[in-house]
């Protein structure tokens, strides 16, 4: 290949889905990835109809199915007395939105990409880093650590939550929650996970803390994942997450909780990172995307979600607007209905953890708001599942939140 149209720099899932998305327009792309091999690290994701449609939309969604689980529910439990607190019926959700809710492993997601990007043509190139990028007379360049440059007519940035190229456009850093998720995937054949009804995804939520379970490869797993928040990292301690706090953290909650524990993998842990919303992505010819734009918390379990709908809305407004009116309509288009969404689902993760992590009074008022709340009410969610918008006026409103306080009035 000589020049390609477009570069991304980055090869996890929002990277991959951008190339394909492009790739299949007719582009020219090519990937430039820092690790010496494609991968993905981590265990399970979730994927809302919002992602699954669009997958479908790729002829990819039957793939994924026979990769993951399609569960039957969503349950929400209180984690310090494993009851229950609201459920979505999973089926009648696909229903109403017309695409399932699918789990699967984050590995099997990327390669299940990154396969579709080997077929489509696209040009994947690993222990690419790049130091770099800027915009020039005709695109954009990278600058590689050895201090080769290469252009293309623009540059998609999906280089992740420390992105070189979000430089160009905040002057910002991460930002820590405080809180560490600890993951672990078992079999399900023998053991604790031979107990655990693999028609649900399920979290327990208590103070200062989660746990969530589902199964993963068609059952043959169980995924399960430990989130606390860490007194060291209030403290400004340096060493902060370690397994004597998560014991600690989860020392009050329930017995199937607490029997998940053992489970974890113990020599690794993920602090929880996002950023404050930015209203620019582009900068010329160069483009944000996934981490690099948006990296929320987990809370509604919609990061690689919207890593892979930025791609879909770039490869749309490629299609609309490219033949006729060039890369700067592509990118407006891109600009326009993009940011604001994120902005959404990034503050509502944000207040979704709050609401998860309540103790006290505010738990118990929560709880009775939950509980109150009817399993086929999708008034919290339409804003997220239906179809991914192309134009801002194509973008569904917002949910009314109910204050805490008017649960004293149900109890």
């Amino acid at each position: 290949m000589t020049d390609p149209d477009v570069i991304v720099v980055g090869g996890g899932i929002g990277g991959l889905s951008a190339a394909y998305a492009l790739t299949r327009r007719g582009l020219a792309v090519r990937v430039l990835e820092r690790a010496s091999a494609f991968g993905e690290v981590g265990a399970g994701i979730q994927l809302a109809p919002n992602c699954t449609r669009i997958l479908d939309d790729y002829g990819l969604l039957d793939e994924a199915k026979s990769l993951g689980v399609l569960p039957d529910a969503m349950i929400m439990r209180d984690a310090v007395d494993g009851t229950e607190l609201t459920r979505l019926d999973l089926r009648d959700l696909e229903r109403r939105y017309g695409f399932p809710y699918l789990v699967i492993h984050r590995s099997d997601l990327h390669a299940m990409l990154l396969r579709a990007c080997e077929r489509a043509g696209v040009d994947l190139r690993t222990s690419q880093q790049v130091t770099a990028c800027t915009n020039t007379a005709d695109g954009a360049s990278v600058t590689l650590a050895g201090g080769r440059v290469e252009e293309a007519r623009i540059v998609v940035a999906a280089d992740g939550l420390h992105s070189v190229a979000r430089k160009l456009i905040a002057d910002d850093e991460p930002v820590s929650s405080a809180y560490v998720a600890y993951r672990g995937t078992t079999p399900t054949a023998s053991g604790r996970a031979a107990d655990v009804d693999l028609s649900e995804v399920v979290v327990y939520v208590g103070p200062r803390c989660h746990f969530v379970h589902y199964g993963l490869r068609g059952g043959e797993l169980l995924n399960q994942v430990a989130v606390f928040e860490s007194p060291k990292a209030r403290a400004g301690e340096e060493d902060w997450g370690t397994p004597d706090e998560l014991d600690a953290a989860f020392a009050a909650t329930c017995d199937f909780v607490r029997g998940g524990l053992p489970d974890m993998w113990r020599d690794r842990w993920w602090r929880m990172y996002d950023r404050d919303p930015i209203m620019t992505w582009v900068d010329g010819n160069i483009a944000l995307l996934g981490d690099a734009a948006h990296p929320p918390l987990q809370y509604i379990a919609q990061g690689a979600i919207m890593a892979i709908e930025d791609g879909w809305v770039l490869g749309e407004q490629a299609a609309r607007h490219l033949a006729d009116e060039g890369w700067a309509a592509v990118l407006a288009a891109y600009q326009a209905v993009r940011p604001e969404h994120c902005r959404r689902v990034v503050t509502t993760s944000r207040a979704w953890g709050e609401l998860w992590h309540l103790d006290g009074l505010a738990r118990q008022q929560r709880n009775v708001l939950l509980r109150e709340r009817d399993t086929y009410d999708y008034a919290f969610v339409d804003w997220l599942y239906g179809p991914t918008a192309l134009d801002p006026s194509d973008e569904p409103p917002m949910f009314t939140p109910i204050p805490l306080s008017s649960a004293n009035a149900l109890r």
